[in-house]
């Protein structure tokens, strides 16, 4: 565990400020839940806490069946980072910062769609060869908990299904993910 240096006291209602630099850093943001660990030691530990993470081992299941029934490469996101991956090597990307504009893309709340001569988005923000195809929120109880996407290595040839049910798949399987973690 790394020191920061910062202290914080409890208020009357129990309450401790996480410092801005700390949150930024973290990229903890506001209405974010945290889980809370304590040990033996007396040490408090909050950790962000990701619904999707919850179904990891789902997710990658899902995306597995997306990469073999529709020949798509497929990731599986938390508001963070890359959950899940099928078609894709997993060292690559699992554990992964998204990029800022897939951030994005998740507050939009709306499908993304590469189209031919557009800027190219990557899924993470260490420079891999595979682009953003197609991207969907996966939205929870009204909040935005992660995203699905399609992802194409550049060659543009490679038609795995058609586009219109590449985004209808990766919209179903945001829409079950999102179903599954509401229930």
């Amino acid at each position: 565990m790394k020191a920061t240096g910062i202290v914080r006291r409890i208020d009357d209602l129990g309450r401790v400020v996480i410092p801005k630099e700390i949150r930024r850093t973290m990229r903890i943001r506001e209405g974010d839940p945290l889980e809370i660990y304590t040990d033996r030691d007396g040490e408090v530990i909050f950790k962000k806490y990701s619904p999707i993470g919850e179904l990891t081992v789902f997710a990658s299941q899902y995306a597995d069946t997306l990469h073999k029934a529709g020949g798509l490469n497929v990731a599986v996101a938390d508001r963070d980072a890359v959950i899940a991956v099928a078609g894709v090597p997993k060292k690559e990307y699992l554990e992964k910062k998204l990029t800022p504009e897939i951030e994005k893309v998740m507050e939009g709340r709306s499908l993304y769609e590469y189209r031919a001569g557009e800027e190219r988005i990557a899924l993470t923000d260490d420079g891999m060869s595979c682009y953003v195809r197609v991207a969907m929120p996966i939205i929870s109880d009204g909040d935005v908990v992660g995203c699905v996407c399609s992802l194409s290595g550049g060659d543009e040839k490679r038609e795995s299904v058609g586009k219109d049910v590449e985004s209808k798949l990766i919209t179903t399987a945001a829409a079950f993910l999102g179903h599954q973690i509401g229930d």
